[in-house]
Order: structure tokens, then sequence, then C-alpha cells
């Protein structure tokens, strides 16, 4: 993650901006310390792709609805 300090951000803001939106994140300095980070906005679908895709890897898919003791058929005039 590159830094840049505030003076360089305020003067070649344009560049750095395009740089955020391609997907770099850059620490903003005042006098050596990280105070700050751009970083760019995202794409919320692509993000809630990721998140599903982590969440399938844990989820046990089963039936939640018919209790465990319990066996019964569609003929049962249950539904």
């Amino acid at each position: 993650m590159p830094k840049v300090n505030v003076t360089e951000l305020r003067q070649r803001l344009p560049g750095y901006l395009k740089e955020v939106r391609k997907g770099t994140d850059i620490q903003i300095t005042v006098h050596g310390r990280v105070i700050a980070r751009l970083v760019g906005e995202g794409d919320e679908v692509t993000e809630a792709k990721a998140r599903l895709a982590a969440w399938r890897k844990t989820a046990r898919i089963g039936d939640v609805e018919t209790p465990v003791d319990t066996s019964w058929e569609a003929s049962d005039g249950r539904l």
C-alpha cells in the first residue's frame, strides 16, 4: 500500500483517485505518520457474492421443518 503525504496528495489528487479506482489503497501521512487511508468504494454485488461464497463453506443444508423424531409422508395431509 503506497504512502503519500498530504501536500503531494493535494498536488496530484486526480492521479491518486485514478489509482484508487483501479483498486489501490493509499495511506495518507503527515510528518511520516499515517493519519488516514484512501480506499475505493468497491462493487456491492461482487462483495455480496464473496460473502455468500464464504458462508457456503460453513453452512449445512438439511430439512429444518420436519421434527427429528417424527416421520410422515406427503399423503398424510400435513401439507
